[in-house]
């Protein structure tokens, strides 16, 4: 029955390329009533037709693709596998077989694909038809307005359909088991890291990394400070020392709100002690910020990976970075017994459960300097959406429940106002201890801790990249979940690491530019993505020709940055019976 069932999952993976396929043959089959329209919305459509009919191309090869899996699958033969060492992380060869009881690489990232391609055509369509739209009622066209109405509403639907099927493969196809059992072995074992990392035999003798946590700036800039101070730490093999007395945010220190990074060892004292990068046997080392990094700049700032554990990331999860990140995130932030209380009692005055949406809305000081003003109906589309096709994929809402957070209480006011068909949890007492006057303060840190927890536990995020509140957020979601890389929604950035090293995307399908602004793209090309414009185009540069402008985001793929860390052979792959589950160093 379990082979059947996998056959099946791949017959609805040939049955979302096909609706794709219509879909697209629907778009680029629209014909125009007998109206007068501008120049401009017609060179607008006959554009959009002919990049619908590139993402048409696209999707026959990847229905060819499902095809020949399919074939072999019948045929008996199993086909790929997962090497633990030096598997090439790209694979996406579409196989379904790496093993009885668990996937191969190239089926779980084939799955990964189709989501993102949904997306994207999603984001183009929604885009291209709003812009014709509008130009429509410009050109006073009345009935061409009503077909690209309907229109729009059809590809909303198809869409829905397809992210159902999708859905449906995922529960169906008879990995859940290992892709739970999978995700917590990883977290795991990078826990039991740490705590052997943090917690050495004779801390006298230790190799020890000092981090000043007072960096100059917010909460979640600060907690990305620290993580990366853990990074670096965890590279190079030495116990981190968090020096966080006269805290601006707390006196006291870190270990009065969080627990201490050890049991054991927290002193900074040792024999010998210099300014990084110091040498190889200097005891006692003291990092900079991120920023004050003198070139070479270290390998083990993200987007890095530990390549041991890149092939496993690679298949189970869609953004490795953030997973990796969330899991330095999720031991930082064990809260002490004050904290956890709080926690709670917040969880029971808000009445949080889900499904639930987590909306983050910055204001202040961010706005015009770091980020641009999103009004909140920008936001709502998309909580909207997500709701919709939670419907869609039979789940039962008993509520439309948002988890809003901002630096702005008129924010919570106005959505409980404006949206009095969704439940809105929040409170406006908090975001006034965000105002720059208070925002140093005890009050301060525990309104943006209680915000920052419950957004990481909402189902999905509607926020702003750009914020790093709301990237912490995203960070510790993932350990929640077993992939919850595509379960926000950003209105500006896509996700990266304030400082990482620079990081190159690598082009799937050639692209010829049709404008001005965009650029030429050949396979296996090289390309630093500046951003996503969201509206099925992203802004880069060709790393081979130093091009810089438009391309179609669905062409690039992102790729895992596997560098060489340490594996810490002293802590075991797995915890069994015979092993203990926190191990002495």
């Amino acid at each position: 029955m379990a082979g059947f069932g996998r056959i099946l999952a791949w017959w609805r993976i040939l049955l979302v390329f096909l609706i794709v396929w219509l879909v697209v043959l629907l778009l680029s089959g629209v014909r125009l009533p007998n109206t007068s329209p501008s120049p401009e919305l017609i060179d607008r459509m006959q554009k959009a037709f002919k990049d619908l009919q590139a993402l048409k191309q696209q999707n026959a090869k990847l229905k060819s693709l499902v095809l020949g899996a399919q074939g072999s699958l019948f045929e008996g033969h199993q086909v790929g596998s997962l090497g633990r060492d030096g598997e090439n992380l790209d694979q996406g060869d579409g196989s379904l077989a790496g093993g009885r009881d668990e996937p191969s690489s190239g089926y779980e990232i084939t799955l990964r694909k189709l989501h993102r391609g949904v997306m994207e055509l999603g984001f183009y369509t929604n885009a291209e038809l709003k812009h014709a739209l509008k130009q429509a009622k410009e050109s006073s066209s009345p009935a061409l307005v009503e077909r690209l109405s309907s229109l729009q509403s059809g590809v909303l639907e198809h869409k829905q359909s397809l992210f159902k099927f999708l859905s449906q493969i995922m529960e169906e196809d008879g990995y859940a088991q290992w892709r739970e059992q999978e995700a917590h072995e990883l977290s795991d074992l990078v826990q039991r890291r740490i705590q052997y990392l943090q917690n050495p035999k004779d801390c006298s003798r230790a190799k020890k990394l000092i981090c000043n946590l007072n960096k100059g700036c917010g909460f979640g800039c600060q907690l990305h400070h620290a993580v990366y101070c853990f990074l670096m730490a965890y590279g190079t093999q030495r116990t981190l020392i968090l020096k966080s007395k006269g805290w601006r945010y707390h006196k006291n220190g870190w270990e009065e709100v969080f627990k201490p990074l050890s049991e054991s060892c927290l002193s900074p004292e040792g024999d010998s002690l210099a300014n990084w990068p110091g040498k190889p046997d200097t005891q006692v080392l003291t990092l900079p910020i991120i920023d004050s990094l003198l070139p070479p700049r270290s390998q083990f700032l993200p987007p890095a990976v530990p390549a041991d554990l890149a092939p496993r990331l690679a298949r189970i999860h869609g953004q490795p970075l953030a997973w990796w990140v969330g899991q330095f995130l999720k031991y930082l932030l064990r809260p002490q017994p004050a904290i956890n209380e709080l926690l709670q009692s917040t969880e029971k005055k808000l009445g949080f459960k889900g499904p639930i949406v987590g909306i983050h809305v910055r204001r202040t000081d961010k706005v015009g300097t770091e980020a641009a003003f999103h009004p909140l109906d920008e936001y709502m589309p998309a909580v909207s959406e997500w709701f919709d096709q939670q419907i869609s994929n039979g789940k039962l809402i008993d509520k439309r429940r948002i988890f809003l957070a901002s630096d702005d209480p008129k924010v919570i006011v106005e959505a409980r106002s404006r949206y009095p068909d969704y439940e809105i949890l929040g409170d406006p007492d908090i975001a006034k201890t965000a105002a720059i006057g208070t925002r140093y303060s005890d009050n301060s840190l525990y309104g943006i801790i209680v915000d920052i927890h419950f957004l990481s536990r909402c189902d999905f995020l509607v926020c702003t990249f750009s914020s790093q509140v709301c990237r912490v957020a995203y960070e510790i979601m993932q350990s929640f979940h077993v992939d919850a890389s595509s379960s926000f929604r950003s209105l500006d950035d896509i996700y990266y690491y304030g400082g990482q090293n620079a990081h190159s995307w690598r082009v799937a399908q050639s692209h010829y530019a049709q404008k001005t602004e965009e650029i030429d793209l050949k396979i296996g090309d090289p390309v630093g993505v500046a951003g996503n414009h969201w509206d099925g185009f992203s802004r880069g540069k060709n790393l081979r020709t130093n091009s810089q402008g438009l391309f179609p985001s669905f062409k690039v793929e992102d790729r895992v940055e596997a560098v060489k860390f340490p594996t810490y052979p002293e802590v075991p792959l797995k915890v069994t019976q015979n092993s203990p589950s926190v191990v002495e160093s």
